[in-house]
């Protein structure tokens, strides 16, 4: 019997969705799935959600529930990850210490001053998640949905044998919103995207194999409603002629050019119709809500009506086509870059396409990104070398010097106020970050 490991299953949304998929495929019909999570009351609420799903499918599906890492893990042929390290206290330094010196982030769980610590503080965590696959089950094909995914992809591929890639549902659902801007059905679209996590293209975007860009620049310039939906997103695209996977509030904080001045925030950061329009403080104030009214917020999910239709997550894919019937699927997926993009750096943690097969996850080559894209992804996937080297030597300079170069950041700040501002971070991170004061600094 196949045994799907869930790590942080009181991420009940994600757990819901996925182990739903997971079990519309025969081959895991009567699976176990193991739920574990360190809060016993969220764990709980999952078991109740999952049983929900198994009854009303009429599945022969097991459930296991602990808070036992190594329990959970024994024997799984796969592992979904989605943990979260920290609540709402440290969440708010990451946003509000950078805002105090004038780098105002919308989400900050990807990369620049907020991706950084957050990833600081998630490394040891998912490298100890990671030792123990390599200890209980270290053929599982290991998926992680947590951030910020490049940089925590980077550092466990490099530092464990683990047979890891993350995933990200922004490059099939921004391809579903484009494919609904110029009314192609999603089944007759064709793509390749590639680049890093959130920074990823389209480099090329087909419609019954002819080229559909055109029909997207056209619904773009002159629908006023299609523009508005993504102004941060639709203005990179018409500029710099590809479409970027990730959201407008994601995407606003990873370029000099929306977030450096009131009225840029003004103008393309506050008024957008669609979902995340840049905002300041997003996730925080997100976090807010549910944490203010958890237990009602659990309950609707749990309880939520029950629709048993796949949907369009990656996860479920994957393991049916490693460890289940074996059908082929590519995805997009983030892994090293060994001879995978030419134009950025060797070893760097980049998003493309990956087939999923029973002789498990093999990138494929891309080649080069147009020079316009790789200057611009160059940039971060160097700042997330610099801050992963930094992160498993625990050396603060290297922390420094990756924020020193982040987009946003030097758009805005001197390098005295940057070291200010890392400074201060530090301070308020101290108790999470071990690492960096064994050695007194």
């Amino acid at each position: 019997m196949t045994k799907i490991a869930f790590i942080g299953a009181g991420s009940l949304v994600f757990t819901k969705n996925l182990v739903r998929d997971l079990l519309t495929f025969p081959a895991f019909e009567d699976c176990t799935i193991a739920l574990m999570d360190i809060n016993p009351k969220r764990l709980e609420f999952a078991r109740q959600a999952v049983d929900n799903i198994i009854t009303a499918g009429k599945y022969q599906a097991q459930i296991e529930t602990t808070t036992n890492r190594a329990e959970a893990l024994t024997g799984a042929s796969g592992v979904v990850c989605t943990i979260l390290v920290g609540g709402l206290d440290v969440w708010r330094t990451d946003l509000e210490i950078p805002k105090k010196y004038g780098v105002d982030i919308n989400v900050g769980d990807t990369r620049g001053p907020a991706g950084i610590f957050r990833f600081l503080r998630t490394l040891p965590v998912m490298l100890d998640i990671c030792r123990d696959i390599e200890r209980y089950c270290p053929d599982a094909i290991f998926l992680n949905y947590t951030n910020p995914m490049a940089m925590l992809c980077r550092a466990m591929q490099s530092e464990t044998n683990v047979k890891v890639t993350g995933l990200c549902h922004s490059v099939q659902g921004t391809a579903a919103m484009l494919a609904g801007w110029i009314g192609a059905p999603i089944e007759e679209v064709t793509y390749t995207c590639a680049g890093i996590n959130h920074q990823a293209f389209y480099l090329d975007y087909r419609w019954n194999g002819k080229d559909a860009y055109p029909l997207i620049r056209e619904a773009v310039v002159d629908r006023p409603e299609i523009y508005k939906e993504e102004l941060v997103r639709n203005e990179m695209f018409l500029h710099l002629d590809y479409y970027v996977t990730e959201s407008s509030g994601h995407n606003s904080e990873y370029n000099p050019w929306f977030r450096k001045r009131p009225d840029l925030i003004e103008k393309y950061c506050t008024h957008g119709t669609g979902w995340n329009p840049g905002e300041y403080g997003l996730i925080v104030k997100y976090g807010e809500r549910i944490r203010d009214n958890w237990d009602q917020q659990m309950e609707e999910w749990r309880d939520s009506p029950i629709d048993l239709k796949r949907g369009e997550e990656y996860a479920a894919y994957i393991f049916n086509a490693t460890i289940g019937d074996g059908t082929l699927f590519e995805f997009n997926g983030n892994v090293r870059n060994f001879n995978l993009i030419d134009n950025l750096p060797e070893g760097c943690c980049v998003e493309v396409p990956v087939l999923a097969s029973k002789r498990g996850l093999s990138p494929i080559r891309v080649g080069a990104l147009p020079d316009q894209l790789a200057l611009l992804t160059n940039i971060s996937a160097r700042c997330e070398e610099l801050a992963v080297e930094g992160a498993l030597t625990g050396d603060p300079r290297k922390i420094f010097h990756a924020i020193c170069f982040d987009p946003l950041t030097s758009s805005v700040l001197s390098l005295e106020e940057i070291k200010s501002m890392v400074d201060e971070m530090f301070a308020a991170n101290k108790d999470w970050l071990p690492q960096f004061y064994k050695q007194g600094q």
